[in-house]
């Protein structure tokens, strides 16, 4: 039974700030997200291409991890925040110079450098934590984290496919940056008191110290592995197919995209409150299998959009708290002068596992295999994980 809830973990000064702008700037990024799918099928891109484009929102995390790792661990909190902000409104910005199909590289790398700013900030928040926070207000951080990105998700995903739908792109793109905007304003207000690290090394000899720490404690790297697993959950390219393919007979491509991705994220929401007290070292496996075992499930009916809907609600329900469980198993063992380096190398393996993903549903798609079999394959990956983490258990003796 938890001893801190969710509302005293929000009283913190810090957390309530941050969780408040990151709800603002994590709805404006998927509002803008059915746009970009939208607008991508409506210019007639192939599958391949529309998972490139959601390939340009993971690869950021994968080529820059030691970069964006060594600035975290150097640069200042709130400076480096409001910098990053500032790059996700140029960025969306230019969103709405794109026209046609032939500026789809124009596209990608505006969406790549957003992407690069959006994931050098989630990697500072994840390292800043575990720095002033602990124990069981550390762990409800990563599930509020994680229920605010469900919830913006959510409503983001919704709501901005009603916005696409009646009132177009470029609207959609103006109103993602000034939700930018506020959130910039609320980060002035944010005020931390921590005690800077020294770091007498160079950049290089930074980037390379935090990748001599990580290989040298093999615990964190099973630990990273296992937290990337949790990337068989990647459903963006393949919500986005199964629209195209089946749901535009029904409704509208950016509703379909905005209310199946919505069902989906009101699952994540639901899911900690229900499912956070049970979820623990000794049961992780058990939660991570039944994963596995409702995707293949849904499966069988996701070709029908309301049997849809309902699949994808029910799949959200656990990946919250696997989520943040697994992130909180890899944040505790982290010294703090190598908090910055490391997470920034979990996000980047947990976006290679992403891409790989996506990459794996665009390619099985375009050769023709049935998105039931690609799902179907994406749901055993969960309970290879689940064997995985048997053995890594016994293997550590894990007991948190």
């Amino acid at each position: 039974m938890k001893t801190t809830t969710y509302i005293e973990t929000l009283k913190h000064p810090v957390v309530g700030r941050l969780t408040l702008i990151q709800f603002i700037s994590y709805f404006g990024s998927w509002f803008s997200q059915v746009a970009l799918a939208s607008m991508m099928v409506e210019y007639g891109a192939s599958e391949m291409i529309i998972a490139y484009l959601f390939m340009m929102v993971m690869l950021p995390a994968i080529l820059l991890a030691p970069i964006s790792g060594y600035i975290i661990d150097r640069i200042d909190f709130k400076k480096l925040m409001t910098v990053l902000l500032l790059v996700e409104i140029a960025m969306t910005l230019l969103f709405m110079t794109v026209n046609s199909l032939d500026m789809v590289g124009w596209l990608m790398l505006f969406l790549f450098i957003r992407s690069l700013a959006s994931s050098t900030l989630f990697s500072a928040e994840m390292a800043l934590f575990p720095k002033i926070l602990e124990g069981e207000t550390l762990k409800n951080t990563n599930e509020i984290h994680s229920m605010v990105w469900a919830v913006c998700f959510a409503a983001g995903m919704a709501l901005g496919g009603i916005v696409t739908h009646y009132l177009g792109y470029d609207l959609t793109f103006l109103i993602d940056v000034i939700l930018y905007v506020i959130a910039s304003f609320i980060l002035i207000g944010l005020k931390l008191d921590l005690k800077p690290i020294e770091h007498t090394e160079t950049a290089i000899e930074m980037m390379k110290s935090g990748f001599v720490y990580l290989k040298n404690h093999k615990k964190l790297m099973h630990l990273i592995l296992l937290h990337s697993c949790i990337g068989f959950s990647n459903f963006d390219t393949l919500v986005t197919l199964l629209a195209d393919y089946h749901y535009k007979y029904v409704l509208a491509v950016p509703l379909a995209i905005g209310w199946i991705n919505a069902s989906r994220a009101v699952g994540l929401t639901i899911g900690p409150l229900l499912f956070s007290k049970y979820i623990h070292a000794h049961t992780l496996h058990f939660y991570l299998a039944i994963q596995g075992v409702l995707i293949i499930l849904w499966a069988w009916v996701q070709h029908v959009y309301s049997y849809s809907v309902i699949g994808i609600f029910f799949l959200g329900l656990l990946m919250t708290t696997l989520w943040s469980y697994t992130y909180y198993l890899l944040q505790r063992e982290i010294e703090v002068k190598f908090l910055g380096r490391v997470i920034a190398y979990n996000d980047m393996i947990f976006m290679v596992s992403n891409i790989g993903i996506t990459f794996f549903v665009g390619y099985a798609a375009e050769l023709g295999m049935e998105l039931k079999y690609i799902t179907m394959i994406m749901g055993s990956g969960f309970i290879v994980t689940a064997l995985y983490y048997r053995w890594f258990k016994k293997r550590y003796h894990l007991s948190v």
